[in-house]
């Protein structure tokens, strides 16, 4: 029994310690490559299946000064920037900034157009709804991303963290 538990236990050492290295990695290019895909779409018409929601709620959000068409290309390009930002780790604050802000953008329907992405609001979202929804998730790995740009990691065991040398407080 004592061995079994030991190769469990040697197992979920390996598993954690791989996740630990592997994971915001993987996060950071799994992201990018949403980032990217779904900006490249909206340079086809009609390939984005919100592509005619973000339209609409760009021209609201500016006041009618950037048409629909424009604002899809402008979106586009943001998304697009954002993906190759995350999938070759370049600029990342600047690139995270410009997550943060185009998920605000994308909550916006919920207020602007409530009818077209709730069937019945506030419980039961259209499929346009549960894409926005959904990017709640996004935010928070943009987040967990966040806490790595100044050299934050993760670590599979708290020893880890314990055997690492203190850092040194600098008085601001």
């Amino acid at each position: 029994m004592k061995n079994l538990q030991a190769s469990f236990k040697r197992l979920d050492e390996i598993l954690t310690t791989g996740m630990a290295r592997y994971g915001i990695w993987l996060l950071r290019l799994s992201l990018g490559l949403v980032f990217f895909w779904f900006g490249f779409l909206k340079f086809f018409p009609g390939l984005s299946p919100a592509q005619d929601l973000a339209a609409r709620t760009i021209y609201q959000l500016s006041f009618g000064s950037i048409s629909p068409e424009a604002a899809v290309i402008i979106l586009a390009v943001w998304e697009c920037l954002i993906g190759l930002g995350l999938i070759f780790r370049v600029f990342m604050r600047a690139t995270l900034l410009l997550l943060f802000l185009q998920m605000l953008g994308t909550f916006a329907p919920l207020i602007l157009f409530p009818h077209e992405v709730f069937t019945h609001f506030p419980y039961a979202p259209t499929l346009e709804g549960q894409y926005i929804i959904k990017n709640i998730v996004l935010i928070s790995a943009g987040l967990v991303l966040g806490s790595t740009v100044r050299g934050g990691a993760v670590v599979a065991t708290p020893e880890v963290v314990q055997k690492s040398p203190p850092e040194k407080k600098v008085n601001v």
